[in-house]
C-alpha cells in the first residue's frame, strides 16, 4: 500500500493494529492464556552484570596498608620526621 497523505496514514496504523490485536487474540485461545515462566524456565535465563566494580575497598584493603605495615628502621624513621 502507498501512502500518499496523512489520513491514508492514520487508517493504514489503525488498521494494523486491529489486525495485530486480533491475530493476538486467535493465539491466545489457541494456546490459552499466558503465564510466567516455570523455576526451570527462569533458573535458564542469562543476563549480564555491570562490568566495571568499584576498586576502592579493594585499594583500601590491599595496597594501602602494605606501606602502613613495614617495619623502618631508626634511621628511616629520623628521615620521615625531618620530612
Amino acid at each position: 500500500m502507498v501512502v500518499t497523505n496523512m489520513k491514508q496514514l492514520c487508517a493504514y496504523a489503525k488498521a494494523q493494529r486491529k489486525i495485530k490485536a486480533d491475530e493476538h487474540r486467535r493465539l491466545a485461545i489457541h494456546n490459552g492464556a499466558c503465564s510466567g515462566l516455570t523455576d526451570k524456565e527462569y533458573n535458564r535465563v542469562r543476563y549480564q552484570q555491570k562490568s566495571t566494580f568499584s576498586k576502592s575497598r579493594k585499594f583500601t584493603h590491599n595496597r594501602m596498608w602494605r606501606d602502613n605495615t613495614k617495619k623502618f628502621t631508626v634511621e628511616q624513621l629520623k628521615l620521615i620526621k625531618t620530612l
